[in-house]
């Protein structure tokens, strides 16, 4: 099978695009567990794309139950190296308005460790600089598609992950804006720092569903209006992933985030377990043998 490079990680209705052929549905199994669902693939404007349900199809996985590790680890084995997150998220900046998009630069982890955060240990450690979380480049061709298909979207800020499913008190919303963070969602961490692992390009497509709780002249964040405004983006997004795979060879290369645990693995090479050794092998295999 010819490598996949790109993958979309977000809702299930993303790859229903008319100009997707091809399709098909792959099952793969992890040694971390089954992925979230069966991952998509189809051919667009000559190129093969995954796109991965993060919470299944018909959303039945809350934010702390998607299998991250399986998720990343599967496209992985694909041979993917960038990875488009469209996420749903809240503004905790007047200027992101609802129906914006956001290109984030920098993330904020506030979940509370009920969630697997890496690949490593069990014999093998590794410490990735994860100082630049998501992928600039990749962010910057990503802002491209969305201005050129029409979209307001605004390039910058950081992305705080709440642990969910709950939504923010006022206190917390609040207290988060004072803190400096930008957008408010449940799904980033760990995913991208699971990514940078992988050595796979990362960005996120945040799409500005409300202003949280913290708006005075605002209706506090509601499921409905979650939905409401992730079924008006969903053209959108499509339109701007088509423009972003239209115009792969512009921008795909070879990126830092491709080369992240070329200096982060620390242990001895004769230490590592034989089955750690085989289970991690499509992320580190290179830099053992």
């Amino acid at each position: 099978m010819k490598d996949i490079e790109l993958a979309v990680i977000g809702g299930s209705g993303l790859y229903q695009m008319a100009d997707l052929t091809h399709v098909e549905a792959l099952h793969i199994e992890t040694p971390f567990g089954t992925p979230s669902d069966q991952i998509t693939v189809g051919t667009l404007h000559g190129q093969r794309i995954a796109f991965l349900p993060r919470h299944g199809r018909g959303h039945f996985l809350t934010p702390s139950e998607v299998p991250y590790r399986a998720n990343i680890y599967a496209l992985k084995t694909l041979g993917v190296k960038y990875i488009v997150a469209v996420s749903a998220c809240g503004s905790l900046r007047e200027d992101y308005a609802p129906g914006h998009v956001v290109i984030p630069d920098q993330l904020y982890d506030n979940t509370k460790g009920q969630r697997a955060q890496t690949f490593f240990g069990r014999g093998l450690v590794a410490h990735i600089s994860v100082a630049d979380p998501f992928s600039p480049e990749l962010g910057k061709a990503l802002a491209a598609a969305m201005r050129a298909v029409g979209g307001t979207v605004h390039e910058g800020g950081t992305f705080i992950t709440i642990e969910g499913p709950r939504f923010s008190t006022k206190g917390e919303s609040n207290t988060f804006r004072q803190w400096g963070m930008s957008l408010i969602g449940m799904t980033t961490s760990p995913e991208a720092y699971l990514a940078a692992e992988a050595e796979i390009a990362y960005a996120v497509m945040a799409h500005v569903t409300d202003y949280d709780v913290w708006h005075e002249s605002e209706e506090p964040v509601t499921v409905e209006a979650v939905v409401r405004v992730l079924q008006r983006n969903t053209e959108l997004a499509q339109r701007a992933l088509s423009y972003l795979v239209q115009h792969m060879e512009t921008w795909a290369g070879d990126y830092p985030a491709h080369h992240t645990l070329k200096d982060s693995l620390i242990t001895e090479p004769g230490k590592i377990p034989p089955q750690v050794k085989a289970e991690l092998a499509p992320l580190v295999g290179h830099y053992l043998t």
